[in-house]
């Protein structure tokens, strides 16, 4: 998993193979009994605690959110107890939540799993636990760095499967990968002067990459005002301070908001605050059952969330949305 997480990159240049205190001591790759989350969690939150090492565990999402929670869950409390004792910040562990979300379709629905978001985002006291939802590769260095300052007990970015194409954000007018850095940001902003059509919440790689580079051009050809939102932490958003999150995402917009997503509803009630939004969200299990295996963007179309799917909801949301004038139930 080293390799096809690409988590082997980050010791390459500190020697190669795996870890051996005598034969190897310069590698920092850790061989735990291969593929066996549980116990790469158990050992790299061990050697986390102490302080003088950064623990980084990767597999699929789909088993690593699970089969890690436990030892997480103990070293979230080991270290609160230690800040309190101490009045030092975290020791943190990274869980890379590795090949996230449906567009891993060829493995089958066993590993293409949406569920794992909703195993750790607000599953655990807030300052915890920092998930990361990056849309692109670049955005994911970009959340790592203010991420880790925070300093939560784990710090959980969820990545799709390599490679993945760096998009051109100044030619789709999307601001700079910065902005990702408080939680959530607009990627397309309304027209203050003329009426806003609606607001949609993105979430996730495979979504998003559909909306921006196929959906929205479709929407704007057609005239319509929207204001649409990427979700990079939610907990990184929940550590600003109220004013700042009342500017960066007005309560107004909340209660108006439908959402799309590479995860599970309840992933999205925090950024959607009404019962008819929730009802028209976009996610894998719309449907009521586990997607099917095949490619990514066979999933993707099982799911509802292909570009097709996408359109056809946003277009009968801004029409319902208009008849009621936004007063949604």
């Amino acid at each position: 998993m080293a390799g096809s997480t690409s988590v082997n990159e980050i010791s390459k240049n500190l020697g190669t193979g795996f870890y051996n205190a005598v034969s190897n001591p310069k590698s920092r790759l850790v061989a735990i009994g291969g593929i066996c989350e549980d116990a790469m969690g158990a050992v790299m939150t061990g050697l986390s605690s102490y302080g003088r090492h950064i623990g980084i565990t990767s597999s699929y999402a789909a088993f690593i959110a699970a089969l890690e929670h436990v030892p997480a869950r103990m070293h979230a409390i080991g270290q609160q107890t230690y800040s309190h004792i101490t009045g030092k910040p975290h020791n943190t562990f990274i869980m890379i939540n590795a090949h996230a979300g449906v567009k891993t379709g060829e493995d089958g629905p066993t590993h293409a799993d949406p569920q794992a978001l909703q195993l750790l985002q607000e599953n655990f006291p807030l300052g915890s636990v920092i998930t990361l939802t990056p849309w692109s590769r670049r955005k994911s260095g970009r959340l790592l760095s203010p991420g880790f300052l925070k300093r939560p007990a784990i710090l959980a970015p969820f990545v799709t499967r390599p490679p993945e194409t760096i998009p051109d954000r100044k030619a789709l007018g999307l601001p700079p990968a910065e902005s990702a850095v408080k939680g959530i940001y607009p990627v397309w902003k309304a027209d203050a002067h003329t009426r806003r059509g609606g607001t949609i919440v993105l979430q996730g790689n495979g979504v998003a990459s559909i909306f921006i580079n196929e959906v929205m051009p479709e929407l704007k050809k057609q005239g319509l005002n929207l204001s649409v939102f990427y979700v990079t932490s939610m907990e990184l958003f929940q550590m600003l301070g109220q004013q700042e999150r009342d500017a960066l995402y007005p309560a107004e917009l909340a209660r108006e908001a439908m959402g799309i997503t590479d995860f599970t509803l309840p992933t999205m009630y925090y950024w959607i605050r009404s019962t008819r939004g929730a009802q028209i969200t976009l996610h894998p299990f719309k449907g009521g059952r586990f997607l099917g295996s095949g490619q990514a963007h066979k999933v993707l179309e099982e799911a509802g969330v292909d570009s097709k799917g996408q359109l056809k909801a946003v277009l009968a949301y801004v029409g319902e949305l208009k008849n009621k004038n936004g007063n949604w139930c």
